[in-house]
């Protein structure tokens, strides 16, 4: 009985003797880019651009008696970093997970 087990990213960089393993390494960073460049975006504009940039016309909404310009800058950044960090971490794993079933379908092409 085969049992499959969860490999980490560096899995994917072991061997690099492959060609696929050289293919799968470019993509692998490539898609970690996408996500990660993404990721900080979204963060730059709740923490600077909510927190200080468009801070006053949010100060016209309220959240529980504060001002949400004001939330925003104090704690909104700080949670919606957090969350953010949680969400790497979903997209990182389900990356991780793809590449390394396409690992292992490779190879098993390569040793038929």
């Amino acid at each position: 009985m085969k049992t499959e087990f969860y490999a980490p990213f560096f899995y994917y960089f072991y061997n690099l003797s492959r060609p696929y393993n050289r293919d799968m390494k470019l993509s692998y960073w490539q898609i970690n880019l996408i996500i990660l460049s993404g990721l900080l975006t979204i963060w730059f504009l709740v923490s600077f651009g909510f927190g200080i940039i468009w801070s006053e016309r949010l100060d016209e909404i309220t959240i529980g008696g504060f001002k949400l310009g004001f939330w925003f800058s104090q704690q909104g950044s700080i949670y919606f970093f957090v969350l953010i960090i949680f969400i790497y971490v979903y997209l990182m794993n389900k990356l991780d997970k793809k590449f390394y079933r396409k690992s292992n379908q490779d190879k098993s092409k390569g040793s038929e």
